[in-house]
């Protein structure tokens, strides 16, 4: 199981899934399935001269590439060779679910269409990884640009980590197991497609709502919902609910019932954590049961 990966129940043992996405979105959905308990297989393209895969993800972070395919079987084969189709149909047949990350026209060409994938093989099912949904599938894009769409990239800094492909791993894996769970009603494969800027339009639904806004209460309205400065570092403060507020202004001693959003009360919470340590804050936590987590500068 990888790293950053919770125990979960073998929900997918006994099920065969077949990748042939490449980069980051496709080989996490199969990681996802692989900590479920399926047996994983990915079908890469033969590595160039020199390398150890075709993925690029093995040439921007061997780390990673390294970390999504641990426990899975790499195959690779020409698929527009006929040996390649040859090796391709004869997995396809001991396959359950079928991850992809290709355009439509792309799946087209390479014999890999809807149609003609339900005929050969009537229990199959194809999660399709998509940039954006329906007509737009064919469009060029990568997780930056799905998340500027979704208003999630507000100045020139890039985003911290790559929330639209993460969230549409997610996305992929559930959605493998729907696939599953409709088979098992009627039958017959079915075909599922994920687009990575859904996947990011999920992900901007609390700044849509106005929750993560700023006069939202966790965007910065709120006093107990921040990330202050204190002595040696910086503290995340999630005293949200009531009475992990009130524990809150307890500790900088500000009364009960403290208005959360007066400015007041932002200053005075600030000047407070400012003058304690991170060991003292983390102390503090324990102490008073405040949900907080201490950060170096």
């Amino acid at each position: 199981m990888s790293e950053t990966s919770l125990p979960s129940p073998a929900a997918l043992r006994g099920t065969r899934v077949l990748s042939l996405a490449l980069n980051l979105p496709g080989p996490a959905a199969l990681m996802r399935c692989r900590d479920m308990g399926a047996s994983c297989a990915k079908l890469e393209p033969p590595a160039p001269a020199g390398a150890d895969t075709a993925d690029p993800m093995g040439v921007y972070s061997p780390a990673a590439y390294r970390a999504l395919h641990a426990g899975v079987e790499i195959l690779h084969a020409n698929l527009k060779t006929d040996a390649g189709q040859a090796l391709l149909q004869a997995e396809l047949a001991r396959t359950d679910v079928l991850i992809t990350s290709f355009r439509p026209s792309a799946l087209e060409k390479l014999g890999l269409g809807w149609e003609a994938l339900r005929a050969r093989h009537p229990r199959l099912s194809l999660v399709a990884i998509v940039g954006a949904p329906g007509a737009r599938a064919e469009e060029p894009g990568h997780d930056l640009t799905y998340q500027a769409e979704s208003g999630l990239v507000p100045g020139t800094a890039l985003p911290s980590t790559l929330y639209a492909d993460m969230a549409g791993a997610l996305a992929a894996s559930e959605a493998v197991l729907q696939a599953l769970l409709q088979r098992a009603a009627s039958g017959h494969g079915v075909r599922i497609e994920v687009a990575l800027s859904g996947a990011a339009h999920f992900l901007a639904l609390p700044r849509d709502w106005g929750l993560t806004q700023p006069q939202g209460q966790v965007g910065g309205a709120h006093a107990g919902y921040q990330v202050y400065a204190c002595a040696d570092g910086r503290v995340a403060v999630a005293a949200l609910e009531p009475h992990f507020a009130a524990a809150l202004c307890a500790a900088a001693g500000l009364p009960a019932g403290t208005d959360m959003q007066a400015p007041a009360t932002h200053a005075a919470i600030a000047a407070f954590v400012r003058g304690q340590s991170r060991a003292q804050l983390e102390r503090l936590a324990r102490e008073r049961d405040i949900p907080l987590h201490t950060l170096a500068p």
